[in-house]
């Protein structure tokens, strides 16, 4: 039991903590969409409200996301170019 522990450990341990809350966000917007879907086909429950609210937090937390993996990146290939320019 302790060496699988270990095997899933050691998979994940270059895992980011961006990533993990991505992937988070993701699932969540899935898993909102699919209970939603079946409220409002059983029990004709709408939740226009909630489900604006829901994709409008979850949808912009991936855009944030996303715009400091990309801002990370850029910044990281400006300093290469400095370093490589310098000598």
């Amino acid at each position: 039991m302790g060496m699988i522990i270990q095997k899933i450990k050691s998979k994940f341990k270059n895992v980011k903590a961006l990533d993990v809350y991505v992937t988070f966000s993701i699932l969540s917007l899935i898993v909102y969409t699919v209970i939603s879907q079946i409220l409002s086909v059983y029990y004709g429950v709408i939740l226009d409200t909630l489900t604006t609210c829901f994709f409008g937090f979850f949808g912009g937390e991936i855009v944030t996301c996303g715009l400091i993996k990309i801002f990370k990146l850029k910044d990281k290939e400006k300093n290469s170019e400095e370093v490589d320019g310098v000598g």
